[in-house]
């Protein structure tokens, strides 16, 4: 199949709205990221990771393509502004766990649709994560403070529980987007006091801001597909 039909393909599966959004959010970003001269390595990873949440919420393994990329990018610019939980978290865990996924994705997959299949965990299963997460959380609040990073309550729990995260992303599991609305929502107002503190990185900012209506969004709609 030529690549331009297998984009064909693939766009009928996408809805009006992640059709209109999507342009639209990347081009803000552009735009805004050349008036504020912000880092081109944000901007890269700002894109990457907007293209990667939303083909990640459509069941599309070849989000983690896009991923892997973006990670890179984010690892730099969290190492610049000193946030080393965020930094260890996509250098250490989001790269080997999104080549995991990649392989996982491609064992659940609808071929109707060209997604995966969604699931969700056992009551069990929620509070046993939900306890072992809050534990990294303090565990590794501890660690950033001793080390001097920079915000370690938010730095903390975005890495615990995006470690969580991304785990329920490689399962397939609906209740991650719950864990990245609280990922995001920390996130959002960490990269804002560093925006309003001179850092810049309004692209990343943005991205973490388009994450958290992204987390919303796909909440629903997962939701909607497993009661079918």
């Amino acid at each position: 199949m030529k690549l331009v039909d297998y984009i064909k393909s693939e766009i009928k599966f996408f809805t009006n709205i992640e059709k209109i959004f999507y342009p639209i959010v990347i081009f803000v970003i552009f735009i805004i990221s050349i008036i504020t001269k912000d880092s081109k390595a944000a901007l890269i990873s700002a894109v990457c990771g907007i293209t990667y949440t939303l083909f990640a919420g459509k069941g599309k393994v070849y989000c983690y393509y896009i991923g892997l990329t973006g990670t890179l990018f984010y690892c730099y610019i969290s190492y610049k502004n000193g946030f080393y939980g965020n930094m260890a978290l996509y250098g250490l865990y989001f790269l080997p766990m999104q080549i995991i996924g990649i392989f996982k994705w491609k064992k659940n997959i609808n071929t109707q649709k060209n997604e995966i299949y969604k699931t969700k965990l056992s009551q069990k299963e929620r509070i046993i994560y939900t306890l072992i997460t809050l534990f990294m959380t303090v565990f590794i609040y501890f660690i950033i403070k001793t080390n001097g990073g920079k915000s370690p309550l938010a730095d903390s729990v975005i890495t615990s529980f995006s470690i969580l995260g991304q785990f329920l992303t490689v399962k397939r599991c609906i209740e991650q987007w719950y864990v990245w609305f609280i990922v995001n929502l920390t996130a959002v107002i960490m990269w804002a006091s560093a925006c309003i503190n001179g850092a810049g990185y309004i692209a990343t900012l943005i991205m973490w801001c388009v994450y958290l209506i992204l987390a919303v969004y796909f909440l629903k709609k997962w939701d909607k597909e497993i009661k079918k």
